[in-house]
This record gives structure tokens, C-alpha cells and sequence, in this order.
């Protein structure tokens, strides 16, 4: 049977059949060619030493089920170990219990071999990627373990199923069936998770409801994590801090008044008791009108620690680091700093303080925070957002990959990499995952939890690995399809930036819903509210001055990492204007002056979404015609999109300075009044 098929490519896919991408990742097409020979030959049962545990029992069926899919037959059972080919070990005491795995193999056994049962599913999830991509079975070896401990999604998901920043539909709970009825969308998920090594999920938005934390809503919360728990996920509450007075009778929520702290024990026993494996707590305080501590007088240390003590060592504070006040004048992107660094050694060793990629917020290019290395006594956890709150919604292809890479690789020139400071606590992803049929709300969208999972994992895998490999998995394992669908990854986000914001632009969304242009927006209450603030942009120049001669924000990074941003001719270009102003006649690089180069880098992501289209209707022999046609239509939704973005931009800032558009460039076709008009106050995820 198999003789006829080696002539094929060893990784080439499967026949195309229609798909609705609810399997995400996991759809273990069948094999072809010598691919499917080499395990063919190889696989024969599966032996578990821990049949019992429930997370061993899911890791050995995971590979069986897998490996069946691969095959096509359904042929794969269970066995004593001395007959079986593949063969675990979830109890080895030489290897850490943190979900460590190592997988060796010979010509006809692979065994597989974890300090703990979770080690063993991770090492399932592991085998079978490396299988889809062409591993041989008979010479596999594999020897892992996290970098990160804590691997984190943040659902900003409301109780009634709005979800905050959300594009891919209604909230994935539902909460109001549980305890009762638990949707199987639920194990779905958690094993989604587990596939990548997420190991922690918050279930509730940030912007936190009190009533999250009574009685009939950790009873919710059991049903839950008693689900996930197996897929090694505990669960995590987003805690509103005002609680005590919401909800607990309390005049105060005063962190240092005795009767508030008693509140909070009394309500962590109760959650304890009921989730002996309960996570903790995440919170978001003094940010954007939510409750904290300095509405006390109290520092941002007072009420963690006063959280911490409440836990123990149950679990974890998980403290967000993103503030910005009304009443603070300063640059909107120094203030966290502000705030955090001169409490560095005051939080308790159950905190963790949790910063964003960049200092401003989830921009589509951002410096890294200045945060990351500045404070060296306190543990320090990554939050990316996954969901694209500023990078075109679901609809517009943008692999998030390269830009977290960008920030977890950056040197801080204070002890190592923003990887290497993170180390130690973990990442966060704001989740994209809703109630649509393919979970994110596009296909591609699915890459980016793919990624961040992975990156959490393992913050040194490089993003075309991480791109490469989950396309194998979700579409095609065609080897020229795979080029051409890595490169269209790999080069997204940066289209994105370069119609969107380019040269260090930022905040340039329209207001609210951040859905399209809206650089005009000059006029809000706030003045850290208006795209204007961000640009300050006039008939002169454009950009933000942080350097001594500005805002001073330069001198929140080590020296050397501040000169070379300060220079302007030693700065990255990609970061000129989030950092200097520059006058647009300015001569740039290329030789082109700043309005030239502006214009360039416009025509130049309208040009590459152009080629992602082109390149992506080539697919169409290898990809199955549902998802094939979907992202067919997002990506025309981008070009026009793209173009508008282009346009609007470039008839706003030439409003200010009154320059001509360089010869050859494409006229804009509306005006600046026209664009100004358009309106969207029913965008999705506000």
C-alpha cells in the first residue's frame, strides 16, 4: 500500500476537504509519502505507568488519537509496556516537575519519560508536532522544559459575555449555565492550551466586577478549574480592589485598615477551600478610573502585599503595571515608571508586577518598557496582547511573532535581555479567543495564541520556526506552500506598522473603538486621550521629543541603550518619531526627506498587503476552499483598509504643512473632510 506513495514528497498534505478551523492547530492531517512510511513502521500501542492519573491517562490518548490521525487508520491502542512502541514515564524523579519532558526512541520503541504527569502531555503535544513536520520516529529525541513558570491568558471577558477588545464574537463562558451545565467548548480550549504549554488562565476582564468573588461565582470557578485541571490550568480571578465596599459591607477598602484585610482572608479561604489549586489574583489599580490603593493614600505596594498576605503561599498577586493618571502632566509614557521603581524591593515574594511589552500601550511598534531591568528586586512578568486591539482587528493579517521577538530579545543594559529579566515570574497574553466557529475570528488570528504559548514556552524559538510550524499544522505541509505562507506571517506585522504608524508613530487610531485613522483627534477632555498628543504633529515637524531637550523619557533606559536612541544618527529609524521630533524636510537615510519617506513607507504596506492577496490566491490548490475563501475576504478587507489608512494619514498631516505628495505617488482620492466623517460607534470590542 505504502509503496506506490513514497514517490511523493515526504511532507506533502493531505487531499483539501472543507474545514471550519474549530481544530485549530490540532488537526493532525494525515500523512503522506515517506512521512507516513517512517511512522507506519514504526507505531505500534501506547503503555501508561500512571493509568489512573488523569493527566497521564489524557497524555497517553492524546498520542494514541494522534498518531492515529496521522496514520489514517484508527489502528493505535493500549499495551503492556514490554509490548508497547510507545511507552511512558510520568513519575522519573530525574527530571523537574515543572512540566519537563525527554523523549528518546530507537527502531522500535519511544519512550517517554516527565517528572510529573503534566510532563507528559506537553511531551505528547511535542511528539506529535515534530511528527507532522516529518520527525522519524525511530531517531526522535527530544529534552525540554519551560522557561517561563507562569504561562498566562488574560481574558478581558465579562460576565454577561461582552468581551472588552474582543473580535472574534461573544465570550467563551458561560457563565451564566455554570456550575450546572459545562460547555465541551470549555475542554476544547484547555487542551488547546495545554498544546503549547499555557498553564494559567484569568477568566474575567481586568476592568473587574466585585460580584465575580461571592459565593455562586466560585462555585462557577470549581467547575472550571476542576475541568481544566487535568490539562495543567489553573484558574486566576481579575479582582476588583474596591471589593470590600462593592460587595463585603465594609465603609473602606483601605489596604492597611485590619477589617479589610480580614475581608480578604476570609474571602481567599473561601476560594481555597473550594479550589485547593486556585492561582490568585490579577489587578488592575489606579488605572483609567478603576479603585486602588492610592485612593487612600497608599502606595501600589500597600495593597498587593495586602492581597499576598491574604493568599500565602496558596498563590500569586499578579499586580498590572499599567497606570496613567488625568492629573499627571508628565508623558503618559513614563509613568508607570514613575510609579514603580521607587517601590522595587517593597513587594511581598507572592507579587508579581506585570508590564507591557512597551511603555505606551500595545501599540503596533513600541520601545520596550523601560521597566523591564528597572527593577531588579522585584519579579517583572511580559504582557503582550494577543487579541489586535491596534492592529486591525480580526480582520487584517498581522503575526505578532516578530514583535514580541523584538521586545523579549531587546538588551535592557540592566542584567540581560527583557527575556532574561522575565524569566523568572512569566508571560501574560491578553486572549483572542471568543465564541466564533474558529475561536479567534480569522484563521490567522489563531497563530498568534499559537505563538505566544510557544514563546512562553520557549522565548529563544525564532518566529519563523514558530510560524513555519503552525502552518504545517493548520493548513498545508506542501513545502512551497509553507514558503510562501511564512513569508506572508512573517513580513504582517510589519505592513501593518508601515501603513498604520510608521518611522515611530503611535496612538494614531481613531478614539475608543481604535478602529481606522484618526490622527485629526485633537479635542478630547484628556489630553493623553487625543492621537494629536502622540504626534504633535504642525506645519513644522512631527514626533514626540523624549529626549533631555523633551519630555525626558530617554533617561528612564540604561545609558548606553538611551544614547543610541538619543542620536539621531544612531537611531533605528523604525523608532525616529516616537522619540524625536523632526522637521519634515528633514533628510533622511535614504536620501528622501521625512515627508518623502513617510510617504514611501505608506505606499510600501499598502504594496505589501497587495502581495499578500496575490500571494494567497496562488494557495488555492492547497488549501480547502472554506478557510482558503475567508481569508481571501479579510485580506481584501485589508487592502482597502490599508489604503484608507494611507490616505486619510497623509491628507491630514499635508493639511498641516502643505507639502506636494512626491512625484509618482498615487493622488489621494478623497478629502481630508470626507475621511473625517466617517464614523464607526458600533466597532466591535469596546
Amino acid at each position: 500500500m505504502l509503496a506506490g506513495a513514497l514517490g511523493v514528497a515526504a511532507l506533502a498534505g493531505a487531499p483539501v476537504r472543507a474545514e471550519d478551523g474549530y481544530a485549530l492547530w490540532l488537526r493532525h492531517a494525515p500523512l503522506e509519502g515517506e512521512a507516513l512510511a517512517r511512522l507506519d513502521g514504526f507505531a505500534g500501542s501506547v503503555s501508561i505507568d500512571l493509568p489512573d492519573n488523569p493527566t497521564a491517562a489524557l497524555a497517553a490518548n492524546e498520542l494514541r488519537l494522534g498518531v492515529d490521525a496521522l496514520l489514517g487508520d484508527g489502528a493505535i491502542g493500549f499495551a503492556e509496556p514490554s509490548m508497547a512502541a510507545f511507552q511512558f514515564d510520568c513519575d522519573d524523579p530525574a527530571i523537574a516537575t515543572d512540566g519537563a519532558f525527554r523523549v528518546t526512541s530507537d527502531v522500535s520503541r519511544m519512550r517517554i519519560a516527565a517528572g510529573a504527569p503534566i510532563g507528559c502531555l506537553y511531551a505528547s503535544h511535542a511528539i506529535l508536532r515534530a511528527l507532522e513536520q516529518g520527525a522519524d520516529p525511530a531517531t526522535l529525541a527530544l529534552d525540554e522544559a519551560p522557561v517561563m513558570p507562569l504561562r498566562m491568558l488574560n481574558h478581558w471577558d465579562n460576565p454577561d459575555g461582552h468581551v472588552e477588545r474582543g473580535y472574534a464574537g461573544r465570550s467563551i463562558f458561560d457563565w451564566w449555565h455554570l456550575p450546572e451545565r459545562l460547555d465541551q467548548r470549555m475542554i476544547d480550549y484547555a487542551r488547546a492550551n495545554a498544546s503549547v504549554g499555557i498553564n494559567g488562565v484569568v477568566v474575567n476582564n481586568v476592568n473587574a466586577r466585585a460580584f465575580m468573588l461571592e459565593a455562586r461565582y466560585i462555585a462557577k470557578l470549581k467547575r472550571l478549574a476542576d475541568a481544566w485541571r487535568p490539562y495543567g490550568i489553573r484558574v486566576y480571578l481579575s479582582a476588583r480592589f474596591s471589593a470590600p465596599r462593592d460587595i463585603g459591607g465594609l465603609a473602606t477598602a483601605d489596604p492597611l485598615d485590619p477589617a479589610v484585610a480580614a475581608w480578604w482572608q476570609a474571602k481567599a479561604d473561601e476560594i481555597y477551600a473550594a479550589i485547593p489549586d486556585f492561582g490568585g489574583f490579577l489587578v488592575k489599580a489606579n488605572s483609567e478610573g478603576q479603585p486602588g490603593p492610592q485612593d487612600y493614600g497608599r502606595s501600589h505596594a500597600d495593597g498587593a502585599n495586602m492581597l499576598a498576605a491574604a493568599l500565602g503561599d496558596r498563590g500569586t498577586v499578579i499586580w498590572r503595571a499599567f497606570v496613567y493618571k488625568a492629573q499627571d502632566s508628565t508623558d503618559r509614557t513614563m509613568q508607570a515608571y514613575a510609579e514603580f521603581v521607587p517601590l522595587d524591593g517593597q513587594f511581598a515574594d507572592n507579587v508579581i508586577v506585570q508590564v507591557k511589552n512597551g511603555p505606551l500601550d500595545f501599540q503596533p511598534r513600541e520601545p520596550f518598557h523601560p521597566l523591564f531591568g528597572a527593577m531588579p528586586e522585584t519579579r517583572l512578568m511580559f504582557e503582550g496582547q494577543i487579541t489586535k486591539e491596534y492592529l486591525g482587528f480580526a480582520s487584517h493579517l498581522a503575526f505578532l511573532g516578530p514583535l514580541w521577538k523584538d521586545v523579549l530579545d531587546a538588551d535592557t543594559g540592566r542584567g540581560g535581555t527583557v527575556a532574561q529579566i522575565v524569566a523568572p515570574a512569566g508571560m501574560a497574553g491578553v486572549a483572542n479567543a471568543g465564541s466564533d466557529r474558529n475561536w479567534t475570528g480569522s484563521d490567522f488570528d489563531q497563530a498568534n495564541w499559537y505563538a505566544f504559548g510557544r514563546l512562553a514556552w520557549n522565548p529563544a524559538l525564532p518566529a519563523e520556526a514558530i510560524a513555519r510550524e503552525w502552518a504545517a499544522q493548520t493548513f498545508t505541509r506542501d513545502p512551497q506552500a509553507l514558503d510562501t505562507i511564512t513569508a506572508m506571517m512573517l513580513g504582517s506585522r510589519e505592513a501593518v506598522v508601515r501603513y498604520m504608524t510608521p518611522l515611530g508613530l503611535a496612538h494614531v487610531m481613531d478614539t475608543g473603538h481604535h478602529y481606522g485613522p484618526g490622527p485629526w483627534v485633537c479635542d478630547l477632555a484628556r489630553p493623553d486621550w487625543n492621537p494629536c498628543y502622540y504626534h504633535r504633529a504642525d506645519s513644522e515637524g512631527i514626533g514626540f521629543d523624549r529626549t533631555a531637550r523633551g519630555s525626558g523619557a530617554l533617561a528612564q533606559y540604561a545609558p548606553q541603550v538611551a544614547a543610541r536612541w538619543a542620536d539621531l544618527a544612531t537611531i533605528d529609524p523604525r523608532y525616529l518619531l516616537w522619540f524625536h521630533r523632526v522637521g519634515w524636510n528633514q533628510a533622511m537615510p535614504s536620501g528622501r526627506t521625512l515627508w518623502a519617506e513617510m510617504v514611501h513607507e505608506y505606499d510600501a504596506g499598502v504594496a505589501a498587503v497587495d502581495a499578500m492577496a496575490r500571494d494567497w490566491q496562488a494557495l488555492a490548490p492547497h488549501i480547502d476552499a472554506q478557510r482558503h475563501r475567508a481569508v481571501a475576504e479579510n485580506l481584501a478587507i485589508q487592502q482597502a483598509e490599508a489604503r484608507w489608512w494611507r490616505d486619510a494619514s497623509l491628507a491630514y498631516w499635508q493639511s498641516l504643512h502643505g507639502l506636494a505628495l512626491p512625484a509618482g505617488a498615487t493622488p489621494i482620492p478623497e478629502s481630508l473632510a470626507d475621511y473625517q466623517r466617517r464614523t464607526f460607534p458600533e466597532a466591535p470590542g469596546q
